[in-house]
């Protein structure tokens, strides 16, 4: 069990995919370049790429954890984390129901 001020540490935002493509050398990543509003897009470094085809998920909004410390996977950095439910088949990216601002805080 975790407090609730240990969860309310855990940044969750809604972020537009920009660019994806798969990551050379393996069969299950993907490089995405998410946006979250400000600056640049994130490059987040996401293991679904054996149940989703890049160009799928162009303009998608999805939901990422943006505060993680940035992490090499692969030689490339990865600026956070896209969330996503085990399935039956692999995983399944959380999206949202309709269209929210980019960049929007998840309570």
């Amino acid at each position: 069990m975790i407090t609730y001020d240990e969860f309310k540490k855990v940044e969750l935002k809604i972020g537009e995919i920009k660019t994806a493509e798969r990551v050379v050398g393996s069969e299950k990543l993907l490089k995405l370049a998410v946006e979250i509003g400000g600056a640049a897009p994130r490059q987040i470094i996401a293991g679904i790429g054996k149940v989703y085809e890049p160009e799928t998920l162009l303009g998608k909004q999805i939901v990422i954890v943006t505060n993680l410390e940035p992490r090499i996977i692969m030689g490339l950095e990865s600026q956070g984390m896209v969330l996503a439910a085990d399935g039956a088949s692999g995983p399944v990216v959380l999206l949202p129901e309709r269209s929210v601002a980019t960049g929007a805080m998840l309570k």
